[in-house]
């Protein structure tokens, strides 16, 4: 029973992230054709993260009392209907209303993945399991910008979205199908989400967590959605080279999951955050430096090793936590909640930085806060590598 859920969830969640890496290289694009500026763009990124925010928690601690089937069909379902809508956005409020919509169905997805992932992994493991699940997600986002790039080029923007569509319910009829309607593991502690989530920030450790995740997420704006803007002003790329940039960092991420998994699960994982939160914000400053797509590629790569040294350590940590204090559901949709924020203050500030001072000037502000609120995490989580709470 747990080899065939953890079999299903890789293969569903890898679906459906496809389908979401399919429209990364052609939705700013795309948005820019309805008018919109880099405040809007950001806006737009934004609404996915306010309303997946919102929902992540209250989705996470329900799930520990529910189950977690029902809502990752929801998601996958959601992730359809909105392939669909999109091409017919005929404003930019449109679109920022759609997107709105998508964080409904996100919420129901990458979390659930993490608790069902969270309750599998056996001590000491958590962070090489938790690995498995990065592997599905980064595979997804990294094949998905290439098939989406070819894809815009050959076929245009709205063959890019009924794609999405199509993945989504090829995802969702799979969980409904194959999953287990039940198991053993669907269960948790069932505090009420208000107590969880108020002992969670009275938790030093806990808090240091959930910055560190919020602040490493601050970065996907400017490396994601603004890519296409510079890349097309500075070097004149096309979508398959754009989808080729993006593709690189994440499939370098995916490829290093399991043996950075094994090493956090082994080693200092604070050093191995630090070294990660580093190598990330070096790569932030020197984006807007480079002169070519050889250079650009290369710098992706190197942000994907640097990404993937955080990943484990952060989802571990998480794991560690909601196994012993707060639930497995309701600690990860807090976490993800943490991710959302990060994704949101990201687009919103980053935005208002390029429309103000220009691109350059929103990712070397971005590399600068990321590294302050990082250092200020690692204090909070403290030394100890052992799972106890530090109040």
């Amino acid at each position: 029973m747990p080899r065939q859920t953890l079999i299903t969830l890789l293969l569903s969640v890898f679906i459906a992230l496809l389908g979401i890496g399919i429209i990364i290289p052609v939705m700013p694009v795309f948005a820019t054709t309805l008018g919109a500026n880099g405040f809007a763009l950001g806006m737009i990124i934004a609404a996915f993260s306010v309303s997946r925010g919102i929902l992540q928690p209250l989705v996470g601690s329900l799930s520990d009392r529910w189950g977690r089937k029902g809502f990752l069909i929801s998601g996958l379902f959601i992730y359809g209907l909105v392939g669909l809508l999109i091409p017919h956005a005929a404003y930019v409020s449109h679109l920022i209303g759609v997107r709105a919509f998508h964080g409904v169905g996100s919420a129901m997805i990458v979390p659930i993945g993490m608790a069902y992932m969270s309750i599998l992994a056996p001590a000491g493991f958590e962070a090489r399991y938790q690995s498995y699940l990065n592997i599905a997600i980064f595979c997804g986002i990294g094949c998905g910008p290439i098939i989406g790039g070819l894809v815009s080029d050959t076929l245009g923007f709205s063959a890019v979205f009924y794609l999405m569509a199509l993945l989504s319910f090829l995802a969702c009829i799979l969980v409904i199908f194959t999953m287990p309607t039940a198991t053993s593991m669907e269960g948790g502690r069932k505090v009420a989400m208000f107590a969880n989530f108020v002992a969670m920030i009275r938790s030093r450790r806990t808090l240091g967590i959930l910055i560190a995740r919020f602040a490493t997420m601050i970065i996907m704006v400017p490396t994601m959605a603004f890519l296409p803007l510079l890349m097309n002003e500075r070097m004149s790329a096309t979508g398959v080279q754009i989808g080729m940039v993006i593709a690189c960092r994440t499939l370098v991420n995916a490829i290093l999951q399991i043996p950075a998994g094994t090493v956090a699960d082994r080693y200092d994982k604070r050093f191995l955050l630090f070294s990660g939160c580093v190598g990330i914000c070096s790569c932030l400053a020197l984006i807007p430096l480079v002169p070519n797509l050889t250079m650009m590629l290369v710098l992706y790569c190197v942000l994907g090793c640097a990404e993937a040294i955080i990943w484990p350590v952060l989802s571990a940590y998480a794991s560690i936590e909601g196994k012993n204090h707060y639930g497995h559901g309701a600690m990860m949709g807090v976490f993800s909640l943490a991710m959302s924020l990060g994704v949101f203050i990201g687009a919103t500030v980053s935005g208002k930085v390029m429309d103000i001072w220009g691109v350059d000037a929103a990712y070397w502000s971005t590399a600068l806060v990321v590294m302050l609120l990082c250092s200020g995490a690692l204090l909070m989580i403290g030394n100890r590598q052992s799972d106890p709470r530090s109040d």
